[in-house]
């Protein structure tokens, strides 16, 4: 089973809405308030330390 990717689409929406949205890199669900810088917060729903900011994950998807 493939993991679930966060796309760039959701990542830009997140970021225009300004509404303090993360992304869990492991699971690919949305967490929601994170800082924007957010790096490494605990997922609610796999526990996994993998949730970003969203403004943090367009710097890392520009790298």
């Amino acid at each position: 089973m493939a993991k679930p990717k966060v796309t760039i689409d959701q990542v830009m929406a997140a970021v225009e809405a300004d509404d303090c949205l993360g992304f869990c890199l492991e699971c690919g669900e949305e967490a929601s308030p994170v800082e924007p810088d957010a790096r490494r917060y605990p997922c609610e729903s796999c526990g996994k330390p993998r949730v970003y900011g969203a403004q943090e994950l367009l710097l890392m998807m520009a790298l």
